[in-house]
């Protein structure tokens, strides 16, 4: 039976429950070795990391080499194929930008730009593209390898009303603090047939099972919140927004599997596992979307 937790402070974003779960404690395995609490929403299945380190103290968990998001860093074989893997995503986003908006060109947000590659190709493509990113070393990295300048995350509550045509955030949303502000200012920018994509792990999908705390998506603490799908549907419509598409990025269930079998500390036949792993999940989601290790929500 799942300890009640008295975190009335908290309610859910999503659906607004204070009935908050225990649902056991996960590693960082990234950088400090603390363990963190994961809380669970019984209504929506949410969750959130517990203790959420305050805006202020959360850059420490970020500053390693080893992020790749902000380093770049090509060191180790897992960093090796996210950066292969990159290359197809970029294409990949692109295409579902053009599908999604309907437009071939336009003014396009990217939220949590990291070292600034999405927003440089769509610039390349000739989009107005333009990016935000909280961490200044991700940004400086932008800057001398891509010559992409990108904005602190504060520049979002003073950018123009209904200016953008398409908004993204590829793995951000379950980063940052507030998630019910970014939407209500994604709201005021958006124009009014504008599209806002967002791609978070899941944590109902089936890899996700099969690793439990071992798995790599938590990323606690960095990931403060865990999203279900049916917590995704909820804090959209809550915040003016309709979801219209769901859609599955398969190649992240490898990904996930490969660092969820190195956590576990297994070598070449953890590598092995991961594939299997990715495999099995790759087919539960053409299935089911809902399964997907990481789901694209497109909405207007």
């Amino acid at each position: 039976m799942s300890e009640k937790i008295e975190t009335h402070q908290h309610p859910c974003p999503a659906c607004g429950s204070n009935g908050w779960t225990s649902a056991g404690k996960v590693k960082d395995h990234s950088i400090s070795g603390e363990r963190f609490e994961l809380e669970s929403c019984p209504v929506c299945l949410l969750k959130r990391t517990s203790p959420q380190p305050p805006e202020e103290e959360i850059g420490r968990y970020y500053a390693s080499e080893d992020y790749v998001s902000h380093s770049d860093t090509r060191s180790g074989i897992i960093n090796k194929l996210y950066h292969a893997a990159r290359i197809l995503m970029l294409k990949r986003k692109h295409q579902w930008v053009l599908k999604a908006s309907g437009k071939q060109t336009g003014f396009l947000l990217d939220v949590g730009a990291g070292t600034g590659h999405f927003p440089y190709y769509m610039k390349l493509s000739g989009w107005h593209a333009e990016g935000l990113e909280p961490d200044e070393t991700a940004r400086k990295v932008a800057a001398e390898k891509l010559n992409m300048p990108l904005d602190p995350i504060e520049k979002l509550n003073s950018l123009p009303e209904n200016h953008y045509d398409v908004i993204t955030l590829w793995h951000v949303l379950e980063h940052v603090h507030d998630p019910g502000n970014y939407f209500d200012r994604f709201r005021k920018i958006l124009k009014t047939d504008g599209v806002l994509i967002i791609a978070v792990p899941n944590h109902t999908s089936r890899d996700a099972k099969k690793y439990g705390a071992d798995w790599a998506a938590y990323d606690v603490p960095r990931h403060l919140w865990h999203f279900s799908p049916e917590a995704m549907e909820k804090i959209m419509k809550k915040h003016g927004f309709t979801l219209t598409q769901k859609l599955p990025m398969h190649l992240d269930a490898f990904y996930v599997s490969m660092l969820s079998e190195k956590y576990r500390g297994r070598g070449i036949l953890g590598l092995i596992s991961a594939f299997f792993a990715g495999v099995k999940t790759y087919w539960s989601a053409r299935k089911n979307v809902d399964r997907a290790s990481s789901v694209i929500y497109i909405a207007r």
